[in-house]
């Protein structure tokens, strides 16, 4: 006799300011007709929308996240705070924000959130668990300071951007390294500061171009900078690059490749946590693909593991 199983039932969240949402704005009324009675979409605008919602999802077995990166972490990091880090459902990621980062570190392909969702309900696809990291007081799967933080800066500072701005964001940075112009010196403002390892050990206060860490290895237009992410089940990737902007740029190939950048332009560890000190007591930050500032030292360490679906 076959044993009985439940199907599988979806909650979408939809993030009215991504970019596949403004687009498009007949998607969800399509991806109503998509779970039919197997499903509840709702479009959340503020914080308390989504607490709200994520109370009609509980009792799903997986939520469907229709945003970006940014979106992504957020819905994580609520969901963790109102069921718990035992009764998580599944979460996946419908790429359907401007940077779709951590979709493409995990293997979602490049499909429409209509033909994502489907696959899920069909149960097509892998499942995995995937550990976050603990960045200030929200969960996500990067960080980043210095050049990381000032690369989104730049990226952002015309509004709504593209993919392709951000390409050539990386382009108009490089180019600026070469001849030491305005636009790197403010791209690449350093994290001047140290940071302290539960260990006791410390990587010293010094300029550093980026100190930048993940649970995924990539970090945007294929880039593969946390190569070691998955080394060590209690460990997360963490680097302190203190190369000049014109010497990143030189070594960029190699973090394309996912191998290491070499002493002479990085430290590297697989830590548990890490506690960055900012000479003036501040850490400008990034969080995936979020800009964010911590007033006083900024504690990154493991967060709970989720369940991912890629279909």
């Amino acid at each position: 006799m076959l044993a009985w199983r439940p199907l599988v039932s979806v909650g979408i969240l939809l993030s009215p300011n991504s970019g596949r949402v403004r687009r498009d704005p007949g998607l969800a009324d399509r991806l109503r007709a998509v779970v039919g009675a197997r499903g509840l979409v709702r479009l959340c605008a503020t914080v308390n929308e989504l607490d709200a919602a994520l109370q009609e999802f509980r009792g799903v077995s997986t939520i469907a996240i229709c945003g970006g990166d940014g979106t992504n972490h957020i819905v994580i990091t609520r969901a963790v705070e109102q069921y718990g880090e035992g009764a998580l459902p599944v979460f996946a990621f419908l790429r359907g924000g401007t940077m779709n980062t951590v979709a493409n570190a995990v293997g979602v392909p490049r499909q429409t959130p209509e033909q994502l969702v489907a696959a899920i309900l069909e149960e097509r696809g892998l499942y995995f668990t995937r550990r976050t990291l603990r960045i200030g007081p929200e969960l996500g799967f990067l960080f980043g300071t210095g050049a990381v933080h000032g690369f989104l800066a730049e990226y952002y500072r015309n509004g709504q951007p593209t993919p392709l701005d951000a390409a050539e964001t990386l382009l108009r940075g490089a180019a600026s390294a070469a001849i030491g112009g305005r636009t790197v010196r403010r791209m690449c403002k350093p994290f001047r500061g140290y940071v302290a390892f539960d260990d006791g050990t410390r990587w010293s206060e010094r300029d550093y171009l980026a100190i930048a860490g993940g649970a995924v290895d990539q970090i945007g237009l294929g880039f593969r900078p946390f190569y070691r992410c998955q080394e060590r089940p209690d460990g997360f990737h963490l680097l302190g690059i203190h190369a000049s902007p014109m010497g990143f740029v030189r070594v960029l190939p190699r973090v394309f490749r996912g191998v290491g950048m070499g002493e002479r332009s990085t430290y590297e560890a697989v830590v548990e946590a890490a506690t960055l000190h900012g000479e003036d007591g501040e850490v400008s930050y990034m969080i995936d693909g979020d800009l964010r500032v911590s007033r006083g030292p900024l504690r990154v360490s493991l967060g709970p593991m989720v369940r991912i679906c890629a279909p």
